[in-house]
């Protein structure tokens, strides 16, 4: 006599495709969901002006001011021509015979960057490698 019957036995069977697919899909999402950030830039630390000192005006300085329409006035003497080299002339004129001036550049909020420049590379041209700018305290 036979008790066992003629049924056949399945080993149970873990099926990886599904399992996979899920897998590829999450690294996709994460993959188009991550943000990469790029730090491509200079380090700069600019001076606060609330901590700056009141100086008395020095003897070798020169005041250079840039108003909003690119006029550049050095001493309270405005410049015939905005170019480079008038510039660099009355800077030299301005500064005399002192030994190194600093020149402070006070430019208006409005200038544009190439005024600004334009007075910094005149001073390099005269031969004044200090240049400081102006700023005021915030109210």
């Amino acid at each position: 006599m036979r008790f066992k019957r003629d049924s056949h036995r399945d080993d149970p069977e873990i099926n990886l495709i599904p399992f996979i697919d899920v897998l590829l899909v999450v690294i996709i999402f994460l993959m188009m969901t991550t943000t990469y950030s790029k730090f491509s830039g200079l380090e700069i630390n600019l001076p606060v002006a609330a901590e700056s000192e009141n100086q008395a005006e020095r003897p070798n300085e020169v005041d250079v001011a840039i108003t909003a329409d690119g006029q550049v006035i050095v001493n309270q003497t405005p410049a015939s021509s905005n170019d480079v080299r008038s510039i660099s002339d009355m800077l030299r004129r301005a500064a005399g015979d002192a030994p190194d001036p600093l020149i402070v550049i006070n430019a208006d909020a409005k200038a544009t960057h190439q005024s600004v420049i334009d007075v910094m590379q005149a001073s390099q041209l005269a031969g004044y490698p200090h240049i400081s700018f102006a700023t005021q305290t915030p109210p």
